[in-house]
């Protein structure tokens, strides 16, 4: 599968699916954006659809879905096992899209929080200073 871009109009449609819920943070993920819940990710944009983040006991259910898949973001068939890929149609179901958006959401939440991982150190804006010269001199030796 090539990489598609997320079309335009799904964004808005994905971003009123998300929970009504403090908790919820937005950050760009794939050429698309995505939605985690304490530093744990549960669903995102990805080509034309949803992707969402179930675990084992619930994941079946959505992959019995008539065009849902196994998440493979690089399409070479290693699919990520515990993300789904929700039907393309779902994008134009509002109610369906909220309902699996929010069912990954709930069991997101129940993820212990992760770290967040150490930010780099920003570059410093003060100019570079040249080391000084050794001033240390040799004593002249005549012979």
């Amino acid at each position: 599968m090539a990489w598609v871009k997320v079309p335009a109009e799904h964004y808005a449609p994905f971003l009123a699916a998300l929970p009504k819920d403090a908790r919820v943070q937005t950050m760009k993920m794939f050429g698309g954006v995505a939605a985690k819940v304490n530093g744990n990710v549960f669903a995102g944009l990805f080509g034309l659809s949803t992707m969402i983040w179930l675990p084992d006991s619930e994941r079946a259910a959505a992959l019995a879905l008539k065009g849902a898949a196994p998440f493979d973001p690089m399409g070479d068939g290693r699919a990520r096992s515990d993300k789904v890929m929700l039907p393309e149609r779902f994008m134009k179901q509002p109610a369906e899209l909220r309902r699996w958006v929010a069912r990954a959401f709930k069991a997101a939440c129940a993820l212990p929080e992760k770290s967040a991982k150490p930010k780099p150190r920003a570059k410093s804006t003060k100019p570079a200073t040249r080391a000084k010269p050794a001033t240390k001199r040799r004593k002249a030796t005549t012979r």
